[in-house]
C-alpha cells in the first residue's frame, strides 16, 4: 500500500485486496480474477439513489455509484465502521491515493473509503477532484470533533458554557415575562386615558373591552414569538458546545438564519418590483388628479358636451376612476410579490369563478343604471310614474333609483325594473320649471260641455301652485254611455319633495267647490236613473261641522 509507483502488478494486487476486503465485509460478491472485463461489468451496473456517510451526526460524503459490486448503502456502512475504528487508534493523518477506480482516502495509512467518479454530482458538473477536496474538508472537521469528544477537559468546558448560557436564557425569559406584564398594564392606562377620544357625541365608537382584548392578544403574540426565538437560540448554542450534537446545533442556528436570510432576501429582491408597483399606482393617481378639474368644471354647469353634462358627469367620473385603477392593477399584477406562485394563481382563478357565478345580476343592474344615466331617461328632481309607483326622483345610483312619494314614503326601485317598465315623466312635458298635472271627471250629457270646461279651468286657476301660463286646458277624452269624460291638464311649480300630491289634492277640492257653486253634479260613480234631487252641496253647507271656514 506504500508503493510510490503504480505498476500493473501492483494494481492487480490492489484490486485483489479490495475484492477480498469487500467479500469479507459482506459488501458484495468477490470479484473473480477475470481481469478488467469483470470490473468493467460491475462498474456499469445500475446506480441506486445513493447513501450518506455520516459520523458524529455530521455528513462527510454521499456515495452515488456502485463499486466492485458494493451498493452505495453498503459502502456507506463500511466507511462508517472504518472511520470509527481508525479514529480510535489515535493516528488521524489524512492522505489520498489516486487509482484507476478512484481516490482512496486513508487515515493513518489505512484505507477508510474510496471515492469513485460515479459519486460525483454530474448534474452540477462536479469533478472527482472537487468532490475529494470537499470530503477532506468535512473529514477534518469530523476528526477534530472526534478528538474533542475524547478530551474530558474540553467536555467540562463545554458543559460550563452550556450552563452559563442556560442561566442567561432563563434570565432573559424572566425579563420577557416582566416586560409583558408591564406592557399590558401600560396599555390599559393608555386606553383609559384616551377613552374620551374614542367617543362621538357621547357614544362609544369602539368598546374598551374589545380594544383591551385586541391589545392583549398582540402583546401575547409578540411575547411568545420572542420566547420561541430565545429558546431556539439557546438550544442551538447548547447543542453546539458538544461534539456529538454540534452538527444539530449548527443546523438549528443555520435554519433560523436561513429563514431570516430567505425572508430578508425575498424582501430585498421584491423591492425593485414593489418600486414599479408604486410608480404604476402613482401614475394612476396622477391621471385621476388631472381629470378631476375637468369633471368639477362640468359638474358646476360651466361647460359640457353632447355626452357629458351635469347629469352624467358623476357616473362618468366614477367609471373613469375605476377603469384607471383597474388598468393600473393589471399592469402592476406581474410585479406583485408572489404573483407567479401557484397559490396566487389559484386564488385568482377562484376569485374569477366567484365573480363569474355571482355577479351576473349585479352586472345587469349596473348596466341598467348606466343606460338610465346616459340615455337621460330620468333626472333627479323630476316627477315620474314608474309602473304603479309615482313620485319625485331623489337619486339615481348605479344599481337603484329612489323615489319619494307625496304620501311621505320613499321607494327604492331596481334599475333593471325601470328599464323594463313604461315610465311616465310629468316634468319633461312642461315648459320651464315644474311638472304637468292631470285629472279626469265625468259629467252628464245634460250639462253643456263649454260650462264644464270653464268650471275646470276656474278650479285650476283657484289652486295655488298651478301656473296661469301656460293656461290650463281641458280635453274630452271619451263619450261614455252615461257621461263624457273631461281631462284637465295644467302645469304646476315644484314646492318640495312631494308637491304633486299636495297640488292634486287642492285641485280636486277646488273642482268640487266650483261644481257645487254652479249646481253641476259630478256623475262618478255610475248611476242608473236620475235622482229626484240633484246631488250637489250648496255653499251654505260647505263648512258643516267639524269643517271650519278659512280665515279671511
Amino acid at each position: 500500500m506504500r508503493h510510490s509507483r503504480f505498476s500493473p502488478d501492483f494494481l492487480a494486487r490492489l484490486f485483489f485486496q479490495l475484492a477480498l476486503i469487500c467479500t469479507l465485509a459482506g459488501m458484495g460478491p468477490a470479484v473473480a480474477a477475470d481481469g478488467p472485463e469483470k470490473i468493467a461489468t460491475t462498474q456499469s451496473e445500475a446506480i441506486d439513489d445513493g447513501a450518506d456517510l455520516t459520523l458524529l451526526n455530521r455528513h462527510v460524503v454521499r456515495f452515488r455509484g456502485n463499486l466492485l459490486g458494493a451498493t452505495p448503502q453498503q459502502r456507506a456502512a463500511r466507511g462508517e465502521r472504518n472511520l470509527a475504528e481508525l479514529l480510535q487508534r489515535g493516528d488521524d493523518t489524512i492522505t489520498v491515493r489516486p487509482t484507476d477506480l478512484g481516490n482512496i482516502v486513508l487515515i493513518g495509512g489505512q484505507m477508510a473509503f474510496v471515492l469513485s467518479p460515479d459519486d460525483t454530482d454530474k448534474l452540477a458538473g462536479q469533478t472527482l477532484a472537487a468532490l475529494t477536496d470537499t470530503t477532506l474538508a468535512r473529514l477534518r472537521i469530523v476528526i477534530a470533533e472526534s478528538r474533542e469528544s475524547r478530551d474530558s477537559e474540553a467536555l467540562l468546558k463545554g458543559l460550563g458554557f452550556a450552563l452559563a448560557e442556560t442561566g442567561v436564557a432563563l434570565a432573559l425569559a424572566f425579563g420577557l415575562a416582566r416586560l409583558r406584564g408591564w406592557a399590558g398594564a401600560r396599555l390599559v392606562v393608555e386606553v383609559d386615558r384616551r377613552a374620551a377620544s374614542l367617543k362621538l357625541a357621547g357614544t362609544e365608537l369602539i368598546r374598551r373591552e374589545r380594544i383591551l382584548s385586541a391589545l392583549g392578544w398582540l402583546v401575547n403574540a409578540v411575547y411568545w414569538l420572542l420566547l420561541a426565538l430565545l429558546a431556539n437560540t439557546w438550544l442551538g448554542l447548547v447543542l453546539a458546545r458538544f461534539p456529538y450534537t454540534r452538527a444539530w446545533g449548527e443546523q438549528l442556528n443555520g435554519y433560523l438564519l436561513g429563514v431570516a436570510a430567505h425572508i430578508g432576501g425575498g424582501i430585498l429582491g421584491a423591492l425593485p418590483d414593489l418600486l414599479i408597483v408604486g410608480l404604476t399606482f402613482l401614475i394612476a393617481r396622477s391621471v385621476v388628479g388631472l381629470l378631476k378639474p375637468l369633471f368639477d368644471h362640468v359638474a358646476t354647469g360651466e361647460a359640457g358636451t353632447a355626452w357629458l353634462d351635469r347629469d352624467t358627469v358623476e357616473p362618468t367620473r366614477k367609471i373613469a376612476n375605476i377603469l384607471i385603477w383597474i388598468f393600473a392593477l393589471v399592469m402592476a399584477y406581474p410585479y406583485l410579490p408572489g404573483a407567479q406562485t401557484e397559490a396566487f394563481k389559484g386564488m385568482s382563478v377562484l376569485i374569477g369563478l366567484m365573480v363569474s357565478l355571482g355577479a351576473s345580476s349585479i352586472v345587469g343592474q349596473g348596466a341598467s343604471g348606466l343606460i338610465l344615466m346616459y340615455s337621460r331617461t330620468l333626472r333627479s328632481g323630476e316627477y315620474v310614474r314608474i309602473g304603479d309607483h309615482e313620485g319625485t326622483i331623489v337619486s339615481i345610483n348605479l344599481f337603484t333609483t329612489r323615489l319619494r312619494t307625496g304620501r311621505g314614503a320613499e321607494i327604492t326601485l331596481p334599475n333593471a325594473l325601470i328599464v323594463g317598465s313604461a315610465t311616465r315623466n310629468y316634468s319633461r312635458t312642461s315648459s320651464g320649471r315644474g311638472f304637468m298635472i292631470d285629472t279626469t271627471v265625468t259629467i252628464g250629457y245634460d250639462t253643456p260641455w263649454r260650462q264644464v270646461e270653464a268650471m275646470l279651468v276656474e278650479a285650476a286657476l283657484r289652486t295655488s301652485g298651478v301656473l296661469p301660463d301656460p293656461a290650463p286646458r281641458v280635453f274630452q277624452t271619451a263619450l261614455s254611455d252615461f257621461y263624457p269624460e273631461y281631462c284637465l291638464v295644467a302645469q304646476a311649480t315644484p314646492a318640495g319633495a312631494n308637491p304633486r300630491a299636495d297640488i292634486l289634492s287642492r285641485l280636486h277640492a277646488n273642482i268640487q267647490d266650483v261644481f257645487n257653486e254652479y249646481g253641476v253634479q259630478i256623475m262618478s260613480p255610475h248611476y242608473i236613473d236620475d235622482p229626484a234631487n240633484e246631488k250637489v252641496v250648496p255653499p251654505s253647507h260647505w263648512f258643516t261641522p267639524p269643517a271650519k271656514a278659512p280665515r279671511p
